[in-house]
């Protein structure tokens, strides 16, 4: 299938699936998953960084929109999407040259596993701190942003581990 409608067969999912099933999930009061960041995580690296900027802020304002939310899930998901270059250079070494040819499944299971962990932090973290918008709530934050953090690199991983293709 061409890329480019695997990414954006790929976009609609995770859009579809945020809104629809996992908008409603709140488990102890604490955990939301936002698994729609993965389209961000698994977006192919370009040196102009305009077209996943782009998609990015379509799919955080879409988010929004169904959400109610305001602009946080945009603004989050810019952040991430605008600092993902700056991660890749620090945990797999890479140069412009490289970026054709990266792919985040064969690199190494502790550099994935970092870089998703930090991205999927600042996201939660900026996402919760706009949500709560106040220091007093600075808990309240710290462990939303912990527990949605954990079960969504769960689910991503699990649906990494199941839609993985077999070589």
């Amino acid at each position: 299938m061409n890329k480019s409608i695997y990414q954006i067969l790929f976009f609609l999912f995770l859009l579809f699936l945020q809104v629809i099933v996992l908008n409603n999930i709140n488990f102890l009061g604490y955990i939301n998953p936002y698994l729609y960041i993965a389209f961000i995580f698994l977006y192919p690296l370009e040196e102009n960084k305009f077209p996943l900027l782009f998609f990015s802020f379509i799919l955080g304002i879409s988010i929004d929109f169904f959400s109610d939310s305001g602009g946080v899930h945009a603004f989050s998901t810019l952040f991430i999407a605008y600092t993902r270059l700056f991660f890749v250079r620090i945990y797999f070494r890479k140069i412009p040259s490289d970026y054709p040819f990266f792919k985040l499944k064969s690199e190494p299971i502790g550099k994935v596993f970092n870089f998703l962990v930090t991205l999927t932090l600042i996201h939660h973290f900026i996402y919760f701190s706009l949500a709560n918008f106040s220091f007093q709530n600075f808990s309240i934050v710290f462990l939303n942003t912990l527990y949605s953090s954990v079960f969504t690199l769960i689910l991503f991983f699990l649906g990494t581990y199941i839609f993985k293709k077999n070589k």
